[in-house]
Order: C-alpha cells, then structure tokens, then sequence
C-alpha cells in the first residue's frame, strides 16, 4: 500500500531554465530527512522576469515552502531577495555563490547568459530524455517498456525506488521502478529484463518502520492503519526477500543506512562497469576490443614518431 501524497510542497524552486538542477538539489536535500515525495518539490522554470518571480515567491508564501532558486542573472538573483523579504519568505541562493567564487578565482566576468549549458547539448537531452522516461515508469507504470529501461528498481514502499530512480536518471540514465505488494505478482515483462540491469532494494525492517512511522506523523495519516506496524513490515520484507531469491541473478544493494546519494552512485558505477561497451556486447567481446582500441593507438603513435623523424632516422626540416 502507497502513502497519499503531501497536501503541498515543501520546497518551491525558481530557475530560468530547465529546473532540473533547483529540483534535483531540493529532493536530494529533502531525502535526508527522510522525505521522498514526488510532490515535495514544485519547480517554476524559466523565470525571467521580474513578475514571474513574484508568481512563485507568493506561491511559496502561501504553502509556507522555503525558496531554492539558480539563477545566473545577478539582476533577477537581486530581485528574489528583495521579494523574498518582502513576502516574508525563506530563501536559499543555490547558484550565485558558486559564480560569485568563480569569477573571483578566474578574475573573469560571467557571461550570465541563463541556459547556456544546455543549448545543443546532445547530453542534456539526453538527461531530458531519461528523467521524462523514469517519470512514466515510476511505481509500476507502463511495464510493457521495462525492456527499454537501462535500469529497472525494485522494491517494497518507501525503499527509496523513486528518489533513487529520479537521481539516476538526471544523470541520463533511464529507469523504472516496479513495487513489490503483497499479493500483488510482479509484470511477466520483468522476468525478460537482463538481470544484469535489474536492482532489487533491501532495508532493515526497523529502519523501514521509522521512515513509515515519520510518513505517517508528516501527513497526518491514521494510526490505525498498519503501513507502520513493525510486524506488517517484516511481513512485506520477508515476501521481497522470496522474490529476490527467485532471482539470484538481481543485484541487492542494502538500504538501511545508504544514502540515496551513495545508493545511486553505486548503482550507476556497477551499470557502467557491466555494460561500458553497450548491453549487446558480452565481457569477453568487451575485453577483446578494448585490447585491440589500445593496439591500434600505440599503432598511429608510432607511425607518427617515425614521420616525425624522417627517412633513416634523421628530423625532417
């Protein structure tokens, strides 16, 4: 059984681009306190005025949300300030140090010109195309494309499988996650997915039981309902732990006290490491052509030596 979601966001983030990176940062934020929502965080993207940054300072006024905003114009960046006192809101600046200290450290003026680092770049689309992916495979979602994910997530409820899922896939990675319930059966489609890909979250049940219990306080749910009780969760761990032994192939990567952060960076490292030449590619066709890539380098670099010293030995002219 999922949570409801929170009644309103707990973070507003303003960018005058995308919102990727204000959003990101405020989940991976609010994660360690124990918070992954979906809807924890509400993004205004490519604010550029003045008017649409008051639209979203009095959003967040009214939902009483702290402010996170990356803008690099130092005009607008002022100006949230200005109205974020004015509007009695808290306000953290997550872009403007960082330029502050770059300018001084390259003595160099910013070009303050808002999405310059994602005009044609074919891997920030890329990253787009991931994070649209994982959001339409989120908690089962459309599980006839698991075969299209580069990872798949799986789980029980609050194991982390989509903050994970979202960190992943901002870094151009898609993903889905399928939850494991009770008497629910997992997707045929998941049994045809290269294990290889897939990875199966475990967490110790007392752990799991203060998350829930947290959720529960937080969104003021009933304390009759038995998503926090300690027996229930064992319950639902013992039942992943059946399905995680029907697949001995799956990789487990322990929850209990891994930060989404670590969790995700290790997933990734082990991803890359098994499929650096591309999913079709076996380890042995892998190793082969990367011995033959640097055969083929050494190769062109004595060929230019030799050029470069002319016939029989001598320096050309």
């Amino acid at each position: 059984m999922n949570p409801p979601p929170l009644s309103e966001p707990l973070v507003v983030a303003i960018s005058d681009s995308t919102g990727e990176t204000a959003e990101a940062a405020g989940k991976a934020a609010l994660a360690q306190f124990g918070q992954h929502d979906e809807a924890a965080v509400k993004t205004f993207s490519n604010v550029r005025t003045v008017d649409a940054l008051e639209t979203a300072v009095v959003a967040a006024q009214k939902i009483d949300a702290l402010l996170v905003y990356t803008l690099v114009e130092k005009e607008l960046r002022d100006a949230v300030r200005d109205l974020a006192r004015t509007h009695g809101v808290r306000a953290v600046d997550l872009i403007g140090g960082l330029i502050r200290g770059l300018a001084e450290h390259l003595d160099k003026t910013p070009l303050s010109v808002p999405g310059l680092s994602h005009e044609l770049d074919e891997e920030y689309f890329r990253r787009v195309a991931a994070v649209e992916f994982t959001v339409k495979h989120d908690d089962g979602k459309n599980p006839q494309n698991l075969g299209k994910a580069d990872i798949v997530i799986v789980g029980i409820s609050r194991a982390s499988k989509t903050p994970l899922s979202n960190y992943i896939a901002h870094r151009g990675l898609k993903v889905a996650n399928v939850p494991i319930v009770m008497g629910i059966p997992l997707p045929a489609q998941l049994d045809k997915v290269d294990p290889r890909r897939v990875f199966a979250l475990t967490i110790d049940p007392v752990v799991l039981m203060k998350i829930r219990q947290a959720r529960i306080e937080s969104l003021r749910m009933s304390t009759d309902d038995d998503y926090g009780d300690l027996r229930q969760i064992r319950r639902e761990i013992n039942e992943a732990k059946r399905v995680f032994a029907a697949h001995p192939d799956w990789t487990l990567v322990d929850m209990s006290r891994k930060a989404v952060e670590e969790a995700a960076s290790a997933i990734i490292e082990t991803y890359r490491d098994r499929f650096a030449e591309g999913a079709d590619v076996p380890p042995k066709r892998r190793a082969a052509k990367k011995k033959a890539s640097k055969k083929k380098t050494a190769k062109k670099r004595a060929s230019k030596k030799k050029a470069a010293r002319g016939p029989k030995g001598g320096k050309k002219n």
